[in-house]
């Protein structure tokens, strides 16, 4: 399948895999680009140097395009710019804000700046700030998310801009993937359903409390001081969200959750551990490779999108 995105990136597929914190490290990258799409690495609040390091070890792995999301919150945000420029990536994503301070750098380097936007008002900022793209990332996504759903904001951000769109939030199938077509965007970022795959570094009790999860069993914590976060509900989400509702500060709310993303993904701690993971979790049944995954979503889209 061709879209503007695929010839944008080099890749086969219009298929992105989310940057998720502590879950997008160099296996999962390479095995989504491996297997047609474009694998991300997170950078989350990782130091310069870790984010190198990463980047050198999926290149050990693919000789496919790959790409970096930098968090633009994280206090190493400037080093992880600088960084990808020196070791030659093609592709970032951006998250946690706007990405304009270093645009500059970034496209004499000759790299394509894809930043995620929850409104149409971000969406054509970064136009006129030179992006190559925009993910426009509905709220059923897990992790930090915006206000409005998939289905309202990826057509009013076609709408607005010109350069193309990459859907992402509550998409997890071929299905979804259609779907996001017929919207206009012209690929997709899906993040939950390769935090399950085989080449993920994921616990595997974090993988199976996202199998067994039902339709309902996500939460949004942190409405009270404008950082929500869906994630799958627990012992944790249980403790802050009561904590909201008694006022509790902003600080004090954060020490609940530090550290927590690390303890589910790396020690399996699904009790207080923080468990991202969108909506579309409900719909995810089993494990499968990267490869298993993507040809899966192309071959259900590429049959409703024939009809």
């Amino acid at each position: 399948m061709k879209t503007r995105i695929t010839e944008l990136l080099g890749i086969e597929y219009p298929i992105i895999q989310g940057g998720m914190a502590w879950v997008a490290e160099h296996n999962l990258a390479a095995a989504v680009s491996n297997a047609g799409g474009l694998g991300l690495i997170g950078g989350a609040n990782a130091p310069g140097e870790v984010v190198r390091e990463e980047i050198r070890k999926a290149k050990e792995l693919t000789d496919k395009p790959f790409g970096v999301n930098v968090m633009l919150l994280s206090p190493h945000a400037e080093d992880v710019a600088k960084v990808v420029v020196e070791e030659g990536v093609k592709v970032i994503t951006t998250g946690a804000g706007s990405p304009e301070k270093y645009m500059d750098m970034w496209k004499e380097a000759g790299i394509r700046v894809i930043p995620v936007v929850a409104s149409v008002a971000l969406a054509k900022r970064m136009e006129r700030c030179g992006a190559a793209a925009v993910v426009a990332e509905g709220c059923e996504s897990g992790g930090h998310i915006g206000e409005l759903t998939t289905m309202t904001l990826v057509p009013q951000v076609v709408d607005a801009v010109d350069i193309p769109v990459i859907a992402a939030g509550g998409i997890g199938d071929g299905r979804g993937f259609a779907a996001a077509m017929m919207l206009g965007a012209e690929a997709v970022q899906i993040g939950t359903r390769f935090v399950v795959a085989d080449e993920s570094i994921v616990s595997d009790a974090y993988k199976d409390k996202i199998i067994k999860a039902k339709d309902i069993d996500s939460q949004v914590t942190g409405r009270s001081h404008g950082h929500p976060v869906r994630q799958i509900r627990n012992q944790m989400t249980r403790e802050y969200i009561k904590k909201e509702q008694e006022g509790a500060s902003f600080e004090e709310l954060e020490y609940l959750t530090l550290g927590a993303l690390r303890r589910a993904v790396m020690e399996g701690d699904v009790v207080n551990g923080t468990l991202m993971a969108g909506q579309i979790a409900g719909m995810i049944n089993k494990r499968e490779s990267c490869q298993a995954i993507i040809d899966d979503i192309m071959t259900t889209a590429n049959k409703l999108l024939s009809k």
